[in-house]
């Protein structure tokens, strides 16, 4: 299956899509309005629920168009920063040094959230070589996968990835990392916990959007990572869940801090949420290294970015609009494309933070 997720909108592949939707839910002031455009950027992370939200709110509201194009969190942060959008999408908030770049304010809304997972292809040589038994989730403890990254553990067969994974059959093929080109959000999130748990890669490579890798090829956003794993015998790499899920990835079991292996999943992914507490000031935090028994380790909110104030009253209005919406309504399609839904607390923390657009 392509790497392209397949439905007819595809807003990470197309230059710039546009969807309508209305403003039937406006203040009585803006009856009158006809169209109104709003342009947003950023994070590849959301973008296949940004397509199914932007989809399902045009069914109801067809008079406001809003283009998003996925280029990656720190494209999208600094288009913010430039004003040549109206909204961003980064999976890692914006710094403080970042937002004291807008003079207009900027408010970052915690929107969705998701796993970050290592995704791998050994199907080819599983299906041409009988005496290879793979399965579709192999364990890989954590010293294990920082090193693979490090490029010191270069062969599936190697003795540490086979302790783990008794009574698998490995074959003796070379790793093929694959990273992200781009300054990405799901970079940071996977650099932040592969700094918190390896020290050596917290003194060699750091956390960041972008590193400087010592091994691998890279491929520009989820899309083009997914499709780089899924052409490569021996691959494995970084991708939000959901390109994983949709175009049929395997995707290993990560020790975590108690010593499990944890696959991701709703519930999984969802014990990690829970112990993160968002700060009332900017609603921005993450848990690098989960310590609860059964939490997936690598997790992040993915975070709306909107100015504090707006020249057009309108815009700010739809814009509000349209979040009011996603953190209710919107969040009903979460699970199926394999996001997590919001919890009521966080709801509750957003729909407060999102009054404050235009006050």
């Amino acid at each position: 299956m392509s790497a392209q997720l397949q439905s007819k909108g595809r807003i990470y592949l197309l230059p710039l899509i546009a969807i309508s939707l209305s403003i039937a839910s406006c203040t009585g002031d803006q009856k009158n309005i006809k169209h109104v455009s709003l342009i947003g950027t950023g994070a590849s992370f959301p973008a296949p629920l940004y397509e199914r939200w932007l989809s399902d709110y045009n069914q109801k509201n067809p008079n406001v168009e809003i283009n998003y194009q996925a280029i990656g969190s720190s494209a999208g942060v600094q288009q913010l920063i430039a004003g040549t959008v109206d909204f961003a999408a980064s999976d890692v908030g914006i710094t403080s040094e970042q937002a004291a770049k807008i003079k207009r304010g900027v408010i970052a809304l915690p929107i969705t959230a998701g796993s970050i997972v290592l995704a791998y292809n050994l199907t080819q040589v599983a299906h041409q070589s009988p005496q290879v038994n793979v399965p579709t989730t192999l364990r890989l403890p954590r010293q294990v996968y920082v090193d693979i990254f490090l490029g010191k553990i270069t062969n599936w067969n190697h003795p540490r990835i086979a302790a783990a994974n008794p009574g698998v059959s490995l074959p003796n093929l070379p790793i093929q990392v694959v990273h992200r080109t781009d300054g990405s959000g799901t970079t940071s999130v996977l650099t932040q916990h592969l700094s918190a748990i390896s020290p050596e890669w917290k003194s060699k490579l750091g956390a960041g959007k972008a590193v400087a890798w010592q091994v691998g090829i890279g491929g520009k956003g989820n899309e083009g990572v997914t499709a780089l794993i899924q052409q490569i015998p021996g691959a494995i790499g970084y991708v939000e869940y959901i390109y994983a899920k949709q175009n049929k990835l395997s995707v290993a079991a990560l020790e975590n801090k108690s010593g499990n292996y944890i696959t991701p999943t709703p519930k999984s992914v969802a014990q990690t949420l829970e112990a993160v507490k968002l700060p009332a000031n900017n609603l921005i935090a993450f848990i690098t290294d989960p310590t609860d028994a059964q939490s997936y380790p690598i997790v992040t909110y993915s975070w709306l970015l909107t100015y504090h104030q707006y020249p057009n009253r309108v815009k700010a209005q739809v814009l509000k609009n349209f979040v009011d919406w996603a953190v209710i309504e919107g969040q009903k399609s979460s699970l199926e494309l394999g996001y997590i839904p919001l919890s009521k607390k966080v709801v509750v923390q957003v729909q407060s933070a999102v009054k404050k657009i235009a006050e």
